[in-house]
């Protein structure tokens, strides 16, 4: 019998993996709990492509954040075994002319101040420079060519693979339930009756998270957004640098996308909003009617060079969604041995490249002025909304 490891993780997620790789390249032996080989198919982090991006409207923080992280993009298209980083440039279109306090006005007033060169865009630039959107409906906005996406699936693929080749042993089982005994967390009971133990656990398991902790239920909630992947009855349409990763005028109508996949041949379109509540454990993760019409509806007004494309596939991707919009991570404030990494809420994986280095710090007690607005959150606390999310 192995002895057990140093820390557990519990899900190879964006979260999780990230993290099994930093703390073994701290020293730590690790293991991971995982439902199925990376990316499993229920997993937020899987999927073709999630957006990179810096633009929080007016939040500082995260902006500095997102810095650090396309710093980090750019250090593993380097390092790991090919890029899965793809630097379009991010393209946000506003209905209306920009004005303070709205998601794009901030955002390119924050990027300016922090010495970045956002490009104005107007009607007739768009009509020239992006002809695939209708120039009478989007009249104002700006393009970053600081920005893109990622191959987030197969990013975490790779991941996990390195993580396998640096020591890291895996388990694969649905965990079930928390071992806490006499104030510490001493491991995790697998639905097969399997119980793993370890001198520290990292639950890292997104929309799972709050059915395992239950005093974390009041500050998450777990949603499905809709995702869509068209086939363009005429792709060269949609291709860099004439299409790229897009917001439309997205705190208004949640709509963003992304240029041509260059394998799947599909142009993938997402929906950032309130979502609907889903049970990850026991609900079905479908797209419904509704969400179609208005997915066609958009398309007709904004792209309609994709309204002769084909509906491909759908998914229902699912959110862990905390009550401020914030990531979790951080210790139990109870239980020894015990820390939660979550709280994506719709804009995680774009931080990949440092969230292992966050997670582990706090794991080890190293301080760090970036984890103040992650710590956990013990009394009622008011919610606030993410600048860049539809909450109609």
């Amino acid at each position: 019998m192995q002895p057990a490891p140093d820390i557990l993780v519990v899900g190879a997620g964006v979260f999780g993996v990230t993290a099994a790789l930093e703390l073994t390249s701290r020293g730590h032996t690790v293991a991971l709990a995982v439902q199925g080989p990376p990316p499993f198919s229920l997993a937020a982090s899987t999927d073709l492509s999630k957006v990179v991006r810096m633009e929080y409207g007016s939040d500082a923080l995260y902006m500095r954040l997102a810095e650090e992280a396309m710093n980090g993009f750019d250090a593993w298209n380097e390092s790991l075994s090919r890029p899965f980083y793809h630097e379009t440039g991010v393209l946000m279109l506003s209905r209306d002319p920009m004005r303070p306090g709205e998601f794009e006005h901030d955002s390119w007033q924050m990027l300016r101040q922090r010495g970045h060169e956002p490009e104005r865009i107007s009607p007739s630039e768009l009509a020239s420079r992006f002809p695939a959107f209708d120039a009478n409906v989007h009249t104002d906005g700006f393009f970053h060519a600081r920005g893109g996406w990622v191959e987030s699936g197969a990013l975490v693929a790779e991941l996990f693979g390195r993580a396998v080749a640096n020591e890291v042993t895996f388990v694969e089982g649905m965990v079930t339930d928390v071992r806490i005994t006499n104030g510490r967390c001493e491991g995790v009971v697998l639905s097969d009756g399997q119980t793993l133990t370890a001198g520290h656990v990292l639950l890292a398991c997104g929309a799972w998270t709050a059915s395992l902790v239950p005093e974390l239920k009041p500050f998450f909630r777990s949603s499905g957004h809709p995702v869509f992947h068209l086939k363009p009855a005429h792709p060269e349409r949609f291709t860099p640098p004439e299409f790229c990763t897009f917001t439309a005028d997205i705190a208004h109508t949640g709509w963003y996308g992304f240029a041509l996949h260059p394998e799947a041949g599909v142009v993938k379109i997402g929906r950032h909003g309130t979502g609907l509540d889903i049970d990850p454990v026991h609900d079905e993760r479908q797209v419904l009617e509704e969400d179609i019409t208005a997915m066609w509806s958009f398309v007709r007004e904004s792209l309609p060079e994709l309204v002769d494309s084909d509906l491909v596939y759908t998914r229902r991707c699912l959110y862990a969604d905390t009550i401020d919009g914030d990531y979790w991570l951080d210790r139990h404030p109870e239980y020894a041995g015990f820390t939660v990494a979550s709280g994506g809420s719709g804009h995680g994986f774009k931080m990949a490249p440092i969230l292992g280095s966050l997670i582990a710090n706090r794991i080890e007690g190293i301080a760090d002025e970036r984890l103040a607005r992650f710590a956990w959150r013990t009394n009622s606390i008011a919610s606030k909304r993410e600048a860049a999310r539809f909450h109609g």
